[in-house]
């Protein structure tokens, strides 16, 4: 169980580097799509390629920060229920979650889409817009996406399985409560990032924080 808990802390830290990574594709889709609507509303002009990248880049966050997500326990989980049990009954729920529902899903994606990513290579398909972009790379990122998906939860499973022996500590509590936002400020200024792209940061952070508690206040 040693051996295999170091392995589930090597795939944690995979995990981590790519959520990290895929944190800059969120910047570079706004800076894209704030650059292509200058470029239109000035030159009247615009690009399919730039409106495609924007839509792969999304792809990207979306698919690739998926096992990520399950690392910071950040998935939607409805457990009015499953609350009211003992934390050992829930971790057990998770893990029957996990063997039978999480893995088979990862593993019946990517069977269906593999052929359609090879397909889309071989053929070398492209965009139907004019000027767009080839669609391979995209279609890729659905498996891409779901293996690291299922190799978050071999790790997510491994650790439940250790929590139930005893030998490591609580994996449903997320390990930290920043927002992607956040974290995503924190990178833009340990790499000393132009001060103008920061403080667009900073003011779309301010932005969703207002509009939030905005929407707590209606509810209210």
């Amino acid at each position: 169980m040693q051996a295999l808990l170091r392995i589930s802390g090597f795939i944690d830290g995979m995990t981590e580097r790519v959520g990290r990574a895929v944190i800059w594709l969120v910047l570079a889709a706004v800076l894209i799509s704030a650059g292509n609507a200058t470029v239109r509303k000035i030159f009247d002009t615009s690009s399919n390629a730039l409106l495609e990248i924007q839509w792969y880049l999304f792809a990207a966050v979306f698919l690739l920060a998926s096992g990520y997500t399950l690392l910071r326990q950040g998935h939607v989980k409805i457990d009015v229920i499953l609350g009211r049990f003992s934390k050992r009954t829930q971790v057990m729920v998770d893990i029957f979650g996990i063997l039978f529902f999480l893995l088979p899903f990862v593993y019946v994606v990517i069977d269906l889409v593999w052929p359609l990513v090879t397909k889309a290579y071989i053929h070398g398909e492209m965009s139907q817009n004019s000027g767009g972009l080839i669609r391979w790379p995209v279609y890729a990122l659905v498996p891409a996406g779901f293996a690291l998906l299922g190799l978050q939860g071999i790790s997510e499973l491994i650790k439940r399985v250790g929590f139930l022996m005893g030998l490591c500590a609580d994996p449903t509590r997320p390990p930290q409560t920043k927002t992607a936002e956040e974290e995503l400020a924190e990178e833009i200024l340990k790499h000393q990032v132009a001060p103008e792209v920061i403080d667009r940061v900073e003011d779309a952070i301010d932005m969703k924080m207002t509009q939030g508690q905005g929407k707590q206040g209606e509810r209210k």
